[in-house]
């Protein structure tokens, strides 16, 4: 591993939902987007082109500045073979890299492991969010999972200062060292006591934490504040992770896709702007991915799920650029009424691993698969 990819974050933004590909990068001079988008296409003179034959969501205005200074890869017809159409199992199968068969350890779970293999320190991986995506599971893999840094770990909800005093004190004694535990009363001991080790770093994060940059007030933004707070704390943390949506967009999808990727793109431009101005932007690298994508047929005022999406890598250290082929929409090249994938998922995943993190992906990603080239080498 190179001294520079020792040092370097990843930051992974989940598009929950299924996000609509054909209405992200849009084919704005293909006809047929149009005979088949006639209830949500976006109209040819609002498309933000970025080439002659693809153009960006116009509610995503804030991204085409990245790529204009060649920090954003966008990358095409990513997928798998035999996709998946159910939310569950289709993020299932990203969390963990392997479309096959169910099995316990999410990708970045891998990821984490390798970068500190005697789970040192318990912020290598942090959750912005609710619960822990399956992508950050593992066994030993200690991963902090934050709603508010303000208050994580302090029991905001106990409103009396005794009652929350008391209230931790049994926690203490619940996840405290005891020899005469079974094994999953050991685990879960060690997983209550990183999470109060982990709450009482993060608690230090905020007052460390000056900015210039005014977050908006959407739950992306502030969960990317969140990142920021903690990686300008340099507290060891190297994997992050976050989530919005929902993109599930059957009805209503003209209106609902525009608010989504404003908030998108809003949250990635100022979190973009703070690590400029703390002169990491060319130490994180930054992945935004969706399950699935949907149907190239519109069903009206919508669209179901379907399969063939966009994925987006962010960041000073990276080519910017298109990256696989932009999946065909004459009827012959479909699947089954979808995009048809040309490149797996997994090349993707593996290029961050190898070219970004130093790291040996194929027994993260369960298999080798060939990589693209938006890294940066070095310089």
């Amino acid at each position: 591993m190179s001294a520079n990819a020792r040092d370097r974050s990843l930051v992974v933004i989940e598009l929950a939902g299924g996000n609509d590909a054909l209405n992200t990068v849009i084919p704005y001079n293909d006809g047929l987007y149009y005979d088949y988008r006639s209830g949500v296409g976006i109209p040819q003179d609002q498309v933000l082109k970025i080439d002659p034959d693809l153009g960006l969501n116009p509610n995503m205005a804030p991204l085409v500045d990245l790529w204009d200074e060649g920090n954003m890869a966008i990358v095409n017809g990513i997928g798998y073979a035999n996709p998946s159409r159910s939310h569950f199992r289709a993020r299932d199968i990203w969390y963990t890299a392997e479309p096959e068969q169910v099995v316990p350890e999410g990708w970045l779970a891998g990821a984490i492991r390798d970068l500190d293999p005697a789970a040192e320190n318990v912020l290598t991986g942090v959750n912005f969010g609710r619960g822990l995506p399956r992508a950050l599971v593992g066994r030993g893999v200690p991963v902090a999972s934050v709603g508010s840094l303000e208050t994580y770990g302090l029991l905001p909800d106990v409103v009396d200062e005794m009652a929350r005093e008391r209230s931790l004190e049994a926690f203490r004694r619940m996840y405290g060292p005891d020899g005469g535990k079974d094994v999953l009363a050991q685990a879960l001991s060690q997983s209550g006591s990183d999470a109060l080790k982990g709450a009482d770093i993060l608690r230090t994060a905020p007052g460390l934490y000056k900015s210039g940059v005014e977050y908006a007030d959407t739950p992306l933004a502030q969960s990317l504040r969140g990142v920021a707070q903690v990686m300008f704390a340099d507290l060891g943390a190297r994997v992050y992770y976050a989530q919005h949506g929902s993109f599930d967009t059957h009805s209503a999808e003209t209106l609902a896709h525009a608010r989504l990727w404003q908030d998108v793109s809003s949250a990635v431009s100022d979190f973009w702007d703070d690590l400029k101005e703390h002169g990491r932007d060319k130490d994180t690298l930054i992945l935004l991915w969706s399950e699935f994508g949907r149907r190239i047929q519109d069903n009206g005022t919508g669209t179901d799920h379907g399969s063939g999406g966009s994925a987006f890598v962010i960041g000073a250290g990276i080519k910017g650029g298109l990256y696989g082929e932009y999946p065909s929409l004459k009827e012959r090249d479909h699947l089954e009424g979808d995009l048809h994938f040309n490149n797996d998922f997994r090349s993707t995943y593996s290029t961050i691993l190898d070219a970004w993190l130093g790291l040996d992906p194929v027994p993260i990603v369960r298999g080798g698969f060939e990589q693209m080239d938006f890294v940066r080498d070095p310089a």
